[in-house]
């Protein structure tokens, strides 16, 4: 049984309408261009340019039999055309004709040239999108008293390898949540986001203080820096990252700790949208030196019961409209009432992809989380509502 992956990638690309009108539209119309043409122009006057060029549009717009089939029409109206409508010499109707036939079989090379180009991108696109799969796997929908939602989008269709980030982990302190967002793109992208994860897994079971697991993940940001030095790699990467607790015990705060990038946002029961920004920005991860200043101070908030958090990286706010207007989730979001974390996210990212009109130019990685409704005692009375 086919699955996705076996599927043609050529055809999925004709299938989607990536090529912006119906693929049999543009070399037909070009034969159908030549045919009118030619009905105007003088008899005896023979323009064969739109039947060389619908075979070329074919090679890029169809499939090999389909360019084969738009040749085929193309090379019979250039025929009657020359010996039965314009009446042309014999030689010049051969030199003709010959010219719509070379192109014909020229549009049939860059057809298969171009079909085995993107079946080799789309490979080479599965493996990555395998690669960030392995390195970002989906968390549960449940963790403790959370419910927990993650999304990732692209900014161009097949390319989701980046450096965006998210990771979620129930650890003795709490629950403890990171996203952030590497400089650059790529496979060295990848290896720094592998970094980070790593040392925030394992500084989140051990580190009592959010700081400190920020601080963790900056020294092993600067062992990678110094290791690859010592190969003569050169790198410059560096991480802006927001951390996130919900203590243990204490499920009504958060503690956060903002590195140099966006606020959370929070979204409480009744529809209001709240900024949480950290009274001081630190630098991002991998900024500082090892002997320098590193820890940022905590932010502590309260987290009313059905609340949400989202956590999200920079290509959400820096998304714009036509005229260049930021995307403002406060603003555009304020008044909406969101019951579960997925219904929330795939809401921002449907109106984010409404502002830009589908024109996102980075990648987005979010992570909400829903804090459960608090339930009545036992004995105690019913409240109103």
């Amino acid at each position: 049984m086919n699955n996705a992956s076996d599927e043609d990638p050529w055809e999925r690309l004709r299938a989607t309408g990536r090529f912006g009108c119906a693929p049999w539209a543009v070399p037909y119309g070009l034969i159908l261009a030549g045919v009118a043409i030619n009905l105007l122009v003088p008899q005896g006057t023979t323009v064969s340019a739109t039947y060389a060029a619908a075979p070329l549009a074919a090679a890029a717009l169809w499939t090999v039999r389909g360019t084969l089939a738009v040749s085929a029409v193309a090379v019979a109206v250039m025929s009657l055309n020359a010996f039965w409508w314009d009446r042309l010499s014999t030689n010049e109707a051969l030199v003709r004709l010959a010219t719509v036939v070379f192109v014909s079989l020229l549009s049939l090379g860059v057809n298969s040239a171009l079909r085995h180009s993107v079946i080799r991108l789309s490979s080479a696109r599965q493996i990555a999108e395998a690669a960030q799969i392995a390195v970002l796997p989906t968390p549960p929908g449940r963790i403790g008293h959370l419910s927990v939602a993650v999304r990732y989008e692209a900014a161009y269709t097949g390319a989701r390898i980046g450096g965006d980030l998210y990771a979620v982990q129930r650890t003795p302190y709490g629950i403890r949540m990171l996203v952030g967002d590497v400089r650059g793109k790529g496979l060295s992208a990848v290896d720094a986001v592998t970094v980070v994860l790593g040392a925030f897994r394992e500084a989140a079971e051990r580190e009592a203080d959010l700081a400190e697991v920020a601080a963790w993940i900056e020294n092993a940001l600067h062992r990678e820096a110094e290791q690859r030095a010592r190969t003569d790699e050169e790198t410059e990467e560096f991480v802006t990252a927001v951390l996130a607790e919900v203590p243990a015990g204490e499920p009504g705060l958060l503690r956060i700790v903002n590195r140099g990038h966006p606020p959370p946002l929070l979204f409480p029961a009744d529809g209001a949208v709240r900024l949480l920004e950290p009274e001081a920005y630190a630098l991002p991860l991998g900024l500082t030196s090892l002997e320098g200043e590193r820890r940022a101070g905590e932010t502590v908030v309260a987290f009313p019961p059905a609340a949400t958090l989202v956590l999200y990286t920079d290509g959400v706010t820096e998304a714009r409209d036509s005229a260049g207007v930021f995307y403002d989730p406060v603003a555009r979001l304020r008044g909406r009432v969101f019951t579960e974390p997925a219904a929330l996210l795939d809401t921002l990212l449907e109106d984010v992809e409404a502002h830009t009109d589908g024109r996102t130019v980075d990648d987005m990685a979010l992570l909400a989380v829903t804090r459960d409704r608090d339930r009545p005692r036992a004995g105690s009375p019913a409240l109103p509502g």
